[in-house]
């Protein structure tokens, strides 16, 4: 009863502090890599079994672990667990209570390993706000496999599935989100009946211990350059956008005039675009569609190209695809007997810039 009491307290502070931030509704999460938002813990602490706690002055497991794993959304993570358990066997195999056993010791009495199923009820709750909180409340459950040394026992003596639930209280001390401590209050939990091998169920306080560790956990570097999630304000975006079409609205004709011109050539031969021409890319790829090698086909002389980006990525990558969109281009156009004076890439140009290489005429 106390430890159900202890857990249901628990919930309910996480989910009131949970609760307080408000979510960003405006907010569009960019699209991960796999190795994107990975992370190493190392953990240590210790367990003691839940049916004798409050006998024999807590009868103590000392616990080490590591832990990889890998955020899928700012919710959702998953992650693989190893620990081993340390000291002696005056109290018997882990998950077992005070089965006392004085034929040996060993200074590591078990292995475990399992994975874990994490949800960052922060973020679910509250909303994901577009950066990592200091303080984040974690739910954790997971499953497993442990392996206890009892010399002299057989293999369904110390072999049996386990798991574990509880919280793991999070503090981002690093605002980059590279570093994280947290404190874990957990239950671990004994599925297999003592001595029944792979078959008989035991998920009860009989098998249970109740487990207080630390933790510390380092961030990977992501591809988009953060150690978290990219997230871009779509609000920003849209009033970008009606910004240029208001601008558009007022100067119609002005806006046309200055992006297409052509003049008139005799029958027979193809026109020449003599003012500028634009040609539009696919997000992400400096590939010349089949109606901008129609258009290219068009033009004669000798022209300067310039390749341009939109404004997701990082500066670096938007300037190499801008140079690649502009080289596309230019080679097109040398290919069909085009001077091309100069090919250039110009990134990102404020927040308006778009997938598109220009062919100036000179």
């Amino acid at each position: 009863m106390r430890i159900t009491t202890f857990a249901k307290g628990t919930l309910a502070l996480a989910l009131a502090l949970a609760a307080t931030t408000k979510a960003n509704a405006q907010l569009a999460i960019e699209n991960p890599k796999i190795l994107d938002n990975t992370y190493v813990t190392v953990n240590v602490g210790a367990a003691t079994p839940v049916k004798d706690m409050f006998s024999d002055m807590f009868p103590v497991n000392p616990i080490a672990g590591i832990a990889v794993g890998k955020w899928f959304t700012p919710i959702l993570a998953l992650e693989g667990e190893a620990s081993a358990w340390f000291g002696s066997h005056s109290y018997g195999t882990p998950f077992f209570g005070r089965n006392k056993y004085t034929g040996g010791t060993n200074v590591v009495r078990g292995l475990f390993g399992g994975v874990n199923g994490i949800v960052n009820l922060s973020n679910l709750i509250g909303g994901f706000t577009g950066s990592p909180r200091f303080f984040e409340v974690n739910m954790v459950a997971g499953i497993g496999w442990f392996h206890g040394f009892r010399p002299g026992m057989g293999d369904r003596y110390n072999n049996y599935w386990a798991g574990k639930t509880g919280f793991d209280l999070a503090f981002n001390i690093d605002k980059k989100y590279r570093h994280t401590l947290s404190l874990r209050p957990q239950m671990l939990w004994n599925f297999t009946s003592p001595g029944a091998g792979k078959g008989a169920g035991a998920f009860n306080l009989g098998g249970a211990q109740l487990y207080l560790g630390a933790a510390y956990t380092y961030h990977f570097k992501c591809s988009n350059g953060t150690h978290y999630f990219k997230t871009y304000n779509i609000g920003d975006f849209n009033n970008t956008i009606d910004s240029l079409r208001d601008e558009l609205a007022k100067k119609p004709k002005e806006v046309i005039k200055e992006v297409v011109k052509t003049v008139e050539v005799p029958a027979k031969t193809k026109t020449v675009v003599a003012g500028d021409s634009y040609v539009f890319f696919a997000q992400n790829s400096a590939e010349l569609t089949s109606d901008a090698k129609l258009l290219l086909d068009n033009v004669e002389g000798t022209v300067e190209v310039i390749g341009m980006a939109s404004p997701e990525g990082t500066a670096e990558y938007n300037q190499s695809l801008s140079e690649r969109r502009a080289k596309a281009v230019a080679d097109y156009l040398t290919s069909k007997g085009v001077t091309v004076s100069s090919c250039k890439g110009s990134g990102v140009k404020g927040l308006t810039s778009a997938r598109v290489a220009i062919v100036r005429a000179k």
